[in-house]
């Protein structure tokens, strides 16, 4: 699949998309508490893209089972919602979701800390957090796609925090996934010339301690292989020919 260049007509599509999307997080983040099950979540966060006319775009996403990724921990992304996982006070809560409107996808993530969590853990959410803005610093039209990569790298790679590298972020549009493929660490080439119109996802994912990842036997929910804290951080952006236009922010 190529890049594609979006229209004035599918940005204000796509805009409209991830508005929806980012309220459907202020809610779910507004009802996080400790003592719900992940299951809840989902049922909170597919019922409210629903009511909005939307269609979760996970749900049966190449067999995934629910429309909310909730992963906890020590656990990346892809957590699959259980009525037995029960969220407690000091847990770290990522949330991924996108939805389709109109034909056109959003997609974005949060981690958020529940009731009192450690400093460690606050600040590897910091982190994650701030390399997602230092990226974009560099989504320009007339820089290079692995520009925002390297930008990433280098502030996370400060702190001593491990950047996953088997999961990256992609470009999206009547697609979840689209090309390009973005990894969130640096690059020995400068990849494809970003232009205007361009809609791409964002995604640093970082463990508090090594990169590496594995597979639970679900084939999908992945956790950090030596058992560090992981946090996530994503939004739908627009590549202007000035600064790039956040599609997803919401409030948190």
């Amino acid at each position: 699949m190529a890049v594609t260049i979006k229209s004035e007509r599918e940005i204000a599509l796509m805009r409209e998309s991830c508005r929806i999307l980012s309220g459907v997080f202020d809610h779910m983040a507004e009802n996080l508490h400790p003592g719900m099950s992940t299951l809840e979540v989902d049922r909170i966060g597919e019922r409210l893209i629903r009511e909005a006319g939307c269609i979760p775009n996970f749900k049966n996403y190449n067999g995934y089972p629910a429309s909310i990724c909730v992963s906890v921990n020590d656990e990346v992304v892809h957590g699959i919602p259980k009525k037995e996982h029960i969220i407690k006070e000091g847990d770290i809560v990522s949330l991924d979701a996108g939805l389709i409107y109109k034909g056109y996808h959003s997609d974005m993530a949060r981690t958020f800390g529940v009731g009192q969590i450690s400093p460690e853990a606050q600040k590897l959410i910091d982190v994650t957090k701030q390399s997602f803005f230092e990226g974009i610093k560099k989504a320009k039209a007339g820089n290079h796609l692995y520009d925002i990569s390297a930008a990433i790298d280098a502030y996370v790679s400060g702190f001593g925090f491990g950047i996953v590298r088997d999961l990256v972020g992609h470009g999206i549009g009547t697609h979840l996934h689209e090309d390009p493929q973005i990894p969130n660490f640096a690059q020995k080439r400068r990849g494809l010339l970003l232009q205007p119109g361009m809609t791409l996802a964002i995604e640093p994912m970082i463990n508090a301690g090594g990169w590496e990842v594995e597979w639970l036997d679900d084939d999908w929910t992945v956790v950090t292989a030596d058992g560090s804290l992981s946090a996530h951080y994503e939004n739908t952006i627009l590549v202007t020919d000035g600064e790039p236009e956040i599609l997803t922010l919401g409030k948190y």
